[in-house]
């Protein structure tokens, strides 16, 4: 059955609001922190969006720099789209507060477990972008995206994936991690971001974000953002065949 919906975040940010519109207004910014690649453009109002082989535009509804940011898609041919809002203000000790809406229509039949693992997508997202403010002021980085072979949709592929990266037990926040990745050099990081279904590792260069989807049926993936020059397709192939390895 076919519905709308609406998920709706508060997070205080390291960064004044100068920053955090440079990250969630533009579209390297976006890139950095949010999956596939954006591009805004102010003066047309648009903001043009693309991940593999799926594309969207969208209408940019308001545009108050630094404070307020909205943008509508395109509906889909059976009415379904998506609307997002990002509202910034600044707080104490150079901080700010963002208050991020998303919301729209779907034609899809959402069951509950859906719509949690849509949230907690957001959750993850919005810590990376804090990540992004922290660690990696100023700087860009590239989209990579790879996902796992069939089999690694099961459950019980997401303990495998974090034997691979080398963390016994029950991972923990700040945890080093150290693991190989064939055709790269060996990647040294800390674990930043962990729950039953996401696990996220900051390095010197990067942040890579491994998301487990077996509650919607779907394959292991990884989004990554590498500041570091790369190649996101070059990347993307490296990264898909270590999928393979450790999951297939």
């Amino acid at each position: 059955m076919s519905h709308e919906f609406e998920v709706a975040k508060q997070v205080r940010l390291p960064a004044e609001p100068e920053a955090v519109w440079d990250a969630v207004a533009t579209g390297p910014g976006i890139d950095s922190w949010f999956m596939g690649k954006h591009e805004v453009d102010s003066e047309a109002r648009r903001v043009r969006f693309r991940m593999g082989e799926f594309t969207s535009e969208a209408e940019i509804t308001t545009w108050a720099p630094p404070h307020r940011f909205a943008y509508r898609a395109t509906p889909a041919p059976d009415g379904s789209f998506d609307a997002f809002e990002f509202l910034v203000e600044a707080a104490e000790g150079g901080t700010s507060v963002l208050r991020f809406i998303h919301h729209g229509f779907t034609a899809e039949d959402w069951g509950e477990e859906y719509h949690e693992s849509f949230s907690r997508g957001w959750d993850m997202y919005l810590h990376t972008l804090g990540q992004l403010l922290r660690y990696f002021p100023g700087r860009r980085a590239q989209f990579v995206l790879a996902s796992g072979p069939e089999p690694s949709a099961a459950p019980e592929a997401w303990p495998k994936l974090v034997a691979a990266l080398g963390l016994a037990g029950t991972p923990e926040e700040g945890q080093p991690v150290r693991f190989e990745v064939d055709g790269l050099a060996t990647i040294d990081g800390v674990l930043d971001y962990t729950n039953p279904h996401y696990a996220g590792i900051r390095t010197a260069g990067a942040l890579y974000r491994f998301h487990g989807r077996s509650a919607l049926g779907l394959p292991i993936a990884i989004g990554h953002h590498l500041f570091d020059a790369a190649d996101p397709e070059e990347q993307g192939k490296v990264w898909q065949a270590w999928l393979e390895r450790v999951l297939g």
